[in-house]
């Protein structure tokens, strides 16, 4: 059961026009915003900083990052965060394979060195207490420049904020992202545990 009910999009304006922004993304506005929202401050702060985070100026796309953060929430264990990441991940272009394959990522073919560098780099940053080593510091910088370090960095400590907001508030999932987990995570045997409500 959700520790507080999302509002409604309309309760703030300022708000509502930010969120806009998750239109692309996901195709709806998530309900942590709308939780969020309960201070409009944080909610518009965390969606200027999650614009800036996800975009791309590099050679890192949208589809990577979006694979980068599911990573990152199947390590915490968030299923909200794993159900948005899958979803927004395939709207950039990630087939379902690439999706399902990414809980193995280190044994596919289906990803570049560049890639499973920047997916072992998220784990260990995500992981508690962190786990960035020199070598994985090393198979990062092989394939990636700073910028792009930064990024995906961005995208790790995004979704640590994510994560933890979304888990601990057990933010009700919207039917769009169930619908798309039910499908694209069905080899990792996703659930919407207390995400459901």
């Amino acid at each position: 059961m959700p520790l507080m009910s999302p509002l409604s999009i309309d309760h703030d304006p300022s708000v509502k026009e930010l969120a806009q922004f998750f239109n692309q993304t996901l195709g709806f506005a998530p309900n942590s915003i709308l939780t969020m929202q309960r201070r409009p401050a944080v909610a518009k702060a965390f969606i200027e900083l999650n614009r800036a985070v996800m975009t791309n100026e590099g050679r890192v796309t949208s589809e990577q990052k979006r694979l980068v953060a599911l990573v990152v929430s199947a390590n915490t264990g968030c299923r909200y965060c794993q159900a948005h990441t899958a979803l927004a991940a395939s709207r950039f272009g990630a087939s379902q394979e690439r999706v399902q394959a990414v809980w193995d990522f280190r044994g596919s073919s289906l990803f570049t060195p560049a890639e499973k560098a920047a997916f072992e780099f998220a784990l260990a940053a995500s992981s508690l207490p962190n786990a960035v080593d020199e070598e994985i510091a090393r198979e990062l910088q092989r394939h990636w420049d700073d910028g792009e370090i930064v990024e995906i960095l961005g995208v790790v400590a995004l979704f640590g904020f994510l994560n933890r907001w979304n888990d601990s508030m057990a933010t009700s999932l919207e039917a769009p992202a169930v619908a798309a987990a039910e499908q694209l995570l069905k080899g990792a045997d996703w659930i919407a545990g207390k995400h459901i409500g």
